[in-house]
């Protein structure tokens, strides 16, 4: 036994670089892990820049051997107390860092709200009035409220009421013939039904959402003031607005979506043109 182990100390292979002792006798070598034969042993420097790549700059991390899955054992030089502190430090700083960012976040998000809901209520009610309002309430009250308008608003957008409408209409046009006068092929029969897309389902509608959301104050106060100008008060007149740009936008989506779902139901797929032999 002594001789297999002195054989195996002067035919040591590194199972990184390949390299013998005969290729370099100042190496230093290591056996880490509980492999045996030519994945026992490995230069340690060549280790040291294997286990590097595997930590990826965290110095912290465990790194096992890939063929039996033994942890290595890594050591390193006792620090002093400066350093031991400092060490500390960054640790925990590092720690707290994805959690102080977040709270920074969540706090940029909710006092943007708070922002939006202050300005938009100052818009539909009139800039003195919503000021004397938000005067005389309750600062928790506002605290809590202002940010729910914009919530509210983005939650109320994502009511697709055009599209319950629409699927009624194609239901029911047969009995309601008035339907097809106003909005032409809601009583047609289709050859096929095609497959609708899922508002939802690509980042673009959903920007679409948020911003039609959040304008929708500004234009509910335009429409008002073009609409209903002979209303004194602002509320109600912004109200009507609203009601009015909802209203009328609806019924041009559901004649668009109506037209677009016509047009996919009726679609054909051509033959192959025939190429003529020359």
């Amino acid at each position: 036994i002594p001789d297999l182990k002195l054989l195996d100390l002067f035919y040591r292979s590194c199972w990184v670089c390949f390299a013998t002792d005969e290729d370099d006798r100042t190496a230093e070598w290591v056996r880490p892990c509980r492999c045996r034969g030519s994945t026992k042993w490995v230069h340690q420097a060549c280790l040291q820049r294997w286990v590097d790549e595997k930590q990826r700059g965290n110095s912290t991390a465990r790194v096992a051997c890939p063929q039996c899955n033994a942890e290595y054992l890594i050591v390193f030089p006792k620090l002093g107390p400066v350093v031991y502190v400092l060490d500390l430090a960054d640790r925990l700083i590092s720690k707290a860092c994805p959690f102080a960012a977040a709270g920074i976040m969540v706090g940029s998000i909710y006092w943007t709200a708070v922002t939006y809901g202050a300005v938009t209520v100052m818009q539909v009610v009139g800039h003195k009035e919503g000021l004397d309002v938000m005067e005389r309430a309750d600062p928790l009250f506002l605290l809590i409220g202002l940010p729910t308008i914009p919530v509210m608003l983005i939650l109320g957008k994502m009511i697709r009421w055009e599209d319950y409408v629409l699927r009624l209409w194609r239901k029911y046009s047969n009995k309601l013939q008035i339907l097809n006068s106003i909005f032409p092929g809601i009583g047609c029969p289709v050859p096929r039904i095609p497959a609708e897309a899922n508002p939802l389902a690509d980042h673009v509608s959903a920007t679409r959402i948020l911003c039609g959301a959040l304008v929708f104050p500004t234009i509910a106060t335009i429409v008002g003031k073009l609409m209903f100008s002979s209303v004194n008060s602002n509320l109600q007149r912004t109200i009507l607005g609203g009601i009015a740009f909802v209203a009328i936008k609806g019924a041009f989506k559901v004649y668009f979506k109506q037209q677009q779902y016509l047009r996919q139901a009726h679609r054909k797929i051509l033959n192959y043109p025939e190429q003529e032999e020359a």
